[in-house]
Formats: structure tokens, C-alpha cells, sequence
């Protein structure tokens, strides 16, 4: 399940992103970066996370293991709704609060990106 899916479903919203890599032979490397305000809307946790890879500077290091968490978390009711000047942005806040009543009424699995999807018989 997406981080920002899960934070909505439980009612939280995320002040930071914490990205832990780990390498082949054990060595680890965390990483935190806090938020302007908390969120959990997909497209601002996944630029947190964009920016933590790109932190990484990963080139040639064998990677066996990747954790992305959201920390600090807050009431979702504590976090004032922004207001988007940008019709791309409140389009797609539209389109994630429909696929979130879509997985509430349907269950978890019952929508997702279409590239998951296996094509019918």
C-alpha cells in the first residue's frame, strides 16, 4: 500500500520522511528530511522521497534493502487544508480522495496504478 494512502486511511497526516537504505555486507544509511507543514498527499511525500534518493548520491552500491517511513505524525484534523492556485495539483487531490473512498468501500486492492494490473484472458 502507498505511505500517503495509509496515513490518510488512518486519519494522520506526516511532519518528515525517513529513508534507510541498507547495503550488501550490512552497512545502513538513514536519512531524514522534514516537511513545511505535515502531509500525506502522494505527491508531496513522494517528492520528500525524490529528494532523500537523490540525497543518497547512490551510483554503484549493491542495495539489498530500502524503508521509506513517514515520522512525526499528526491528526489529520490538526493539519489546515492548503489551498491550490494550480489546476493540475487540486485535480489530482481530487482524484486521490475519490481512489481513497474507492478503498474504503472496496477494500485496499480494488484500485492502484494500471501499470499492476494484469491484463484479462
Amino acid at each position: 500500500m502507498q505511505l500517503g494512502a495509509e496515513l490518510r486511511r488512518r486519519g494522520q497526516a506526516a511532519r518528515a520522511l525517513t529513508l534507510t537504505l541498507s547495503f550488501a555486507g550490512g552497512p545502513q544509511w538513514e536519512k531524514t528530511r522534514r516537511m513545511v507543514e505535515p502531509s500525506a498527499h502522494e505527491d508531496d511525500l513522494r517528492l520528500l522521497a525524490y529528494q532523500l534518493m537523490d540525497a543518497a548520491g547512490l551510483q554503484r552500491g549493491r542495495l539489498t534493502g530500502l524503508e521509506l517511513r513517514g515520522e512525526d505524525l499528526v491528526d489529520a484534523g490538526q493539519v489546515a487544508e492548503q489551498l491550490s492556485l494550480g489546476a493540475a495539483r487540486q485535480a489530482r487531490l481530487v482524484a486521490e480522495s475519490a481512489a481513497d473512498r474507492i478503498r474504503k468501500k472496496f477494500g485496499p486492492g480494488a484500485i492502484g496504478p494500471a501499470a499492476t494490473y494484469r491484463p484479462a484472458s
